[in-house]
C-alpha cells in the first residue's frame, strides 16, 4: 500500500475484473452476465442485488502470491556465527517468505484472469514472485502462470490451466454511464473472500494530473479497501465497469474515494497482453504544467485550457518540430488539451511515427507545428527527468554578502536581488556562461516566498526576457504592469538542488 495525505494512492492489493467478448470459450458456453436483469424497486428505492451477486461472484477471484524476500543481516548473526566457529552472515542469506493478496476475475472460460500489475508484482527491489495461487468462489485453488503485465496501466493477465469451462464476464464501458448511476463492488478486502459492497458513480473521467498516460479513472463511493485492487465494478448490467485500483485516503482505509481504470481502457491492453504483444504508447517529449489561475495571468491565457511547456528535450519529438519552453500547447491532433482531457491520455493514443498537428500559443499569438510522435520512453527512463544533470550535489553556502535584506517592493515582486559577481559565481558553482542575478531575501509576506523562492536561487529570466541586473527585472515587472498583467512568469535556477523551471509569481500590490 501506498499513502499520500489527501489525494492518495494508495494502491490496493485486489483484483481487475473485466471481461472480453471477442475470446471464444471453450465451449462457448454463455458469460455469467449473459442476460441478466437490471433490479427494478417501487418508489425509487434499490431492490436486491442477490440475484445478479449470485450469478457475478463465481467469476471474481482471491490471487496471492509467494515471495521470496532477502532480509537485512543481523549483526549479531555475523558475531555468533564466528565466535562459535560457524560460517559468518556473509555467507548466510537471510531470505524470508513474504505474500500479498489481491483480487481479480475471469474473463474467458479457458482460464484467463484480469488484475492489477501492483497485485502480482514483488513488494520491494529484494524480493521475488516465487508462485501465483488463483482461489475459486467455491474454494478451489489453481496455479497461475503470468501472461503479462502493464505497470504504467496498471494491468496484468494470469491463466490457469482448467479441464472444465471456467465461469467468466464481459467488459462494458462508460460510454453510456452516468454520474449518480449503481455500481457493485466484489473483491477480497483485508483477505474477506467475496464481499460486496454498492454505491454510485461519482465521477466518470477523474483526472489527477499525474501525467500517467492513463489518468482517467472511474470514482465511486462504493466501498474499496486493502484487497480489493484488481477486482471488478459492475454496471446494473453485470459489465465490468472498471477495474478497482486506488483509493484517496489520509490514512489507507477508505473514506468513499475510490477510484477504477475505465473499461474501455483496460480492454485493448489486456488482449494486448494476451497475445504477446508489448505496449507502445505515443511520445511528444516535453515538460509541462497544468494552466492555473496564477500562470494563466502571467500568460495572458485562459485558465485549465492548455499546458505550460516548462521542458523539451532538443532530440525528443517535440524539440526536433521547433516545440519550446514558455508555449502553450492548445491541441495535439485535433483534440483539444484540457483538464478533463490530458495531454498524456492523447498523445499515449496516437499512432507512433504519424505527423500530428499541434496547435500551441507563442508570445501571444497561435501557430501550428507538425510533430512526428515517437515512441514513449519506460518509466524508469523518464523519471530521470529533462536536464542533464547528473546526481545533485551537496548544496553549496549561499552568498555572503554585508547586505540585510529588507524585502524591497522596487521590483514588484517582493526580492532583494544581487548581480553574480566573481565570488558568488564561485560559491554557487555556476559555470561563466550562466547570467542572471541572485535572490538574497525574501519578503515573507509575498507570493514569492509562498510559492517557495528562496535565498540562493537565481532568477534567469521574466516574462521571456532575459535579465541581468536588478533593474532588468524591474525593467519587465514594469512592462506587465503596464499591459494589465497581475502576474510574471520566472525562470528560476536552483544550483543547491539542480532544479530549473518556471514560476508563476503574483506581483506585490
Amino acid at each position: 500500500m501506498r499513502y499520500v495525505y489527501g489525494l492518495t494512492a494508495a494502491l490496493l492489493l485486489g483484483g481487475t475484473a473485466i471481461a472480453i467478448s471477442s475470446h471464444e470459450p471453450l465451449d462457448a458456453q454463455p458469460p455469467q452476465n449473459e442476460g441478466i436483469q437490471t433490479p427494478v424497486a417501487p418508489g425509487g428505492a434499490p431492490a436486491s442485488f442477490a440475484d445478479m451477486v449470485e450469478r457475478l461472484q463465481p467469476a471474481v477471484v482471491n490471487i496471492s502470491t509467494r515471495q521470496r524476500v532477502q532480509a537485512r543481516r543481523n549483526p549479531l548473526d555475523d558475531l555468533f556465527g564466528n565466535l562459535l566457529g560457524g560460517p559468518g552472515g556473509a555467507d548466510r542469506p537471510q531470505i524470508q517468505e513474504g505474500t500479498s493478496l489481491g483480487a481479480g476475475f475471469l474473463i474467458s472460460a479457458d482460464g484467463y484472469i484480469v488484475t492489477n500489475s501492483h497485485v502480482v508484482s514483488p513488494g520491494g527491489p529484494n524480493a521475488t514472485v516465487e508462485a501465483i495461487t488463483v482461489t475459486m468462489n467455491d474454494h478451489t485453488e489453481y496455479a497461475a502462470e503470468l501472461v503479462g503485465r502493464d505497470e504504467v496501466a496498471d494491468l496484468a493477465v494470469l491463466k490457469i490451466k482448467t479441464s472444465k469451462p471456467m465461469p467468466y464476464v464481459r467488459f462494458g464501458t462508460t460510454k453510456s454511464a452516468r454520474v449518480g448511476d449503481w455500481v457493485i463492488v466484489i473483491g477480497q478486502p483485508l483477505g474477506l473472500e467475496g464481499t460486496v459492497t454498492t454505491g454510485i458513480i461519482s465521477n466518470i473521467a477523474r483526472t489527477t494530473g499525474s501525467g500517467s498516460p492513463y489518468d482517467r479513472f472511474i470514482q465511486t463511493d462504493a466501498s474499496i479497501n486493502q484487497g480489493n485492487s484488481g477486482g471488478p465494478m459492475f454496471d446494473l448490467k453485470g459489465n465490468v465497469l472498471g477495474v478497482n485500483t486506488w483509493i484517496a485516503s489520509p490514512n489507507g482505509g477508505n473514506i468513499g474515494l475510490g477510484f477504477a481504470i475505465p473499461g474501455e481502457i483496460a480492454r485493448p491492453i489486456v488482449e494486448k497482453l494476451m497475445r504477446g504483444e508489448k505496449i507502445e504508447r505515443g511520445y511528444i517529449g516535453i515538460g509541462y504544467s497544468q494552466i492555473n489561475d496564477k500562470l494563466a495571468r502571467a500568460l495572458g491565457v485562459d485558465k485549465n485550457h492548455g499546458v505550460f511547456v516548462n521542458a523539451v528535450p532538443s532530440d525528443g519529438p517535440a524539440g526536433r518540430a521547433g516545440i519550446q519552453p514558455r508555449d502553450v500547447i492548445l491541441s495535439v491532433g485535433g483534440k483539444d488539451v484540457n483538464i478533463d482531457n490530458p495531454l498524456s491520455v492523447i498523445v499515449a493514443d496516437l499512432q507512433i511515427g504519424k505527423p500530428v498537428p499541434v496547435e500551441l500559443i507563442r508570445d501571444g499569438k497561435r501557430r501550428t507545428v507538425s510533430v512526428t510522435l515517437g515512441r514513449r520512453p519506460s518509466e524508469k527512463e523518464l523519471s530521470g527527468g529533462f536536464l542533464p544533470d547528473d546526481e545533485p550535489q551537496a548544496a553549496p553556502s549561499t552568498p555572503q554578502q554585508s547586505y540585510v535584506p529588507r524585502y524591497p517592493n522596487e521590483n514588484g515582486i517582493g526580492l532583494a536581488l544581487l548581480e553574480i559577481n566573481p565570488a558568488i559565481r564561485r560559491q554557487l558553482g555556476l559555470d561563466d556562461s550562466v547570467e542572471g542575478v541572485v535572490v538574497n531575501g525574501v519578503n515573507p509576506q509575498s507570493d514569492a516566498a509562498i510559492v517557495g523562492i528562496q535565498r540562493g536561487d537565481m532568477i534567469l529570466e521574466v516574462d521571456g526576457r532575459k535579465v541581468r541586473t536588478a533593474a532588468d527585472v524591474k525593467g519587465a515587472v514594469a512592462a506587465a504592469r503596464t499591459a494589465g498583467k497581475s502576474a510574471v512568469l520566472l525562470l528560476i535556477a536552483r544550483p543547491s538542488a539542480r532544479f530549473r523551471g518556471y514560476v508563476p509569481v503574483e506581483l506585490t500590490k
